[in-house]
């Protein structure tokens, strides 16, 4: 049976500000009202005999790509959570063992969460060429037919026709200058490397036990001791951590006798950097893709994205600009993808804008920052229907909620009591407390803190619904 692996632990630097890490591109409704992920699940319909995806995510993500799912009516076998990211071989790996355990002829269908397909009937002939190359144990990889010179990707050397479509791999390169891609083009021997496979679950496991022993090993220990919670698979984290960190294409694809590669021309793109977002989405008569509150004077082949407020440009062109709440991106397009210099920057100053907005989401909702000085901050906290908060304290800080919107049943101390719009309560430090909603609509408070420590880090928690330490 065909088994879709749908590989979601990337954060998407390049597409910093609106990509970071705890709400990474694939997350991301970029292209239009689904997000990549859910484009990816997708464009999965009309394959024949497909069991559930396999999910393969960040810990830190489980909540978030559950939800997503949910929304487009899919559930998933397994959504296997990473406890630290190892690359693509061992993602795989996990897969691949668990896929094995419900179905020793599993045929995994790996694909990255963040890439986008635009002829989604193309996508689904090549997959279904290449079931039968799967299952006599060839390692089958999409090689996308290049239309440029492109030095940000990897290429596939490949040449003699084996079946049908089918050509043998010679050998995998890395991502070329522009001289040496030109040259790629002219032969007509090279395609992109689309980081998408097709092989039997078996097969893989086999060869990563031939070439890349470690990760197998590790991999293995990881599944035995792995936890069910809910919807996810917990793999054992001291066991995954051991794993060495190798993508497949350097662990087994290099080194394999049995690589064989499907020419795809489907309007492939990897969304890898805001230059590529401007080429597949819609642009007006000027080269402008426009987006949310904006204006222009002259402006010409700009991508112009605002979130939260006006974004006026005049007289430029060939520039990139992104609007959050809290960082605004100003770039050529010549040079976006060195965006990814600016979040490793970032992180080094150990600045929070690497890896959260403004907006942070949870399991329960989301809240927002609105205002912080040394001693008080003010966040937009929403509740999902249904959902609650964990029954915590905090050593450092009091609160004070207010009721906005909705009905909130507090708990604070021995007391459970409602509060609705227009009311409030206080939270006193070292309390123990819980804010739920007990209704059918969002609830919305406003809540204030003051205190001499006002980190995320000050909570102890004593219950929580969702497996929080």
């Amino acid at each position: 049976m065909l088994t879709p692996v749908i590989l979601s632990g990337g954060v998407g630097s390049r597409l910093w500000p609106l990509s970071r890490e705890s709400y990474p591109k694939q997350l991301l409704a970029l292209v239009d009202h689904q997000t990549l992920l859910q484009n990816t699940v997708k464009r999965l319909e009309g394959l024949a005999n497909q069991s559930a995806p396999l999910m393969v995510c960040n810990e830190n993500h489980r909540f978030l790509v559950a939800e997503q799912l949910r929304n487009i009516g899919v559930s998933a076998a397994h959504i296997i959570l990473e406890p630290i990211g190892r690359n693509t071989a061992p993602a795989v790996a996990v897969a691949a063992l668990t896929a094995l355990s419900r179905d020793s002829d599993a045929i995994l269908l790996v694909l990255p969460a963040d890439h986008l397909i635009a002829k989604t009937s193309l996508f689904r002939e090549a997959v279904t060429a290449g079931v039968p190359l799967a299952s006599a144990n060839n390692l089958v990889t999409f090689g996308i037919v290049p239309n440029r010179p492109e030095t940000g990707y990897g290429y596939i050397n490949a040449t003699d026709v084996i079946e049908d479509n089918a050509l043998s791999v010679k050998r995998f390169v890395e991502k070329p200058d522009l001289d040496t891609a030109q040259q790629y083009i002219n032969s007509g021997e090279y395609y992109w490397n689309s980081g998408m496979f097709l092989f039997k679950a078996s097969q893989y496991i086999k060869e990563l036990e031939t070439y890349a022993p470690d990760i197998v090993n590790s991999c293995r220990q990881a599944i035995d001791n792995a936890k069910k919670d809910k919807d996810f698979l917990r793999l054992d984290a001291d066991a995954f951590k051991a794993s060495p960190s190798d993508s497949i294409d350097y662990a087994v694809m290099e080194k394999t006798h049995s690589a064989v590669m499907i020419p795809l021309d489907a309007g492939w793109n990897d969304i890898g950097a805001w230059s590529s977002l401007w080429e597949v989405s819609e642009q007006d008569s000027e080269g402008n893709v426009i987006l949310g509150d904006v204006l222009t004077e002259n402006v010409h082949d700009s991508y112009l994205r605002a979130e939260h407020r006006l974004l006026a440009a005049i007289g430029v062109e060939n520039l990139t600009i992104i609007e959050t709440a809290d960082a605004v991106l100003v770039a050529h397009k010549d040079h976006v993808q060195e965006v990814k210099k600016i979040v490793s920057r970032l992180k080094a100053d150990e600045r929070c804008e690497a890896e959260l907005h403004r907006k942070v989401y949870r399991p329960w909702g989301s809240y927002e920052g609105i205002d912080a000085e040394t001693r008080f901050q003010v966040k937009r906290i929403t509740v999902n229907p249904g959902a609650s908060l964990s029954l915590q304290k905090h050593y450092h800080r009091s609160e004070h909620w207010i009721v906005v919107k909705g009905t909130a049943q507090v708990t604070k101390g021995d007391e459970t009591f409602i509060i609705t719009e227009n009311q409030s309560t206080y939270i006193p430090l070292g309390i123990k407390h819980r804010l739920e909603n007990p209704g059918k609509l969002p609830l919305e408070i406003i809540e204030v803190q003051s205190g001499s420590y006002l980190g995320e880090d000050d909570i102890v928690r004593y219950e929580d619904a969702y497996g929080r330490e």
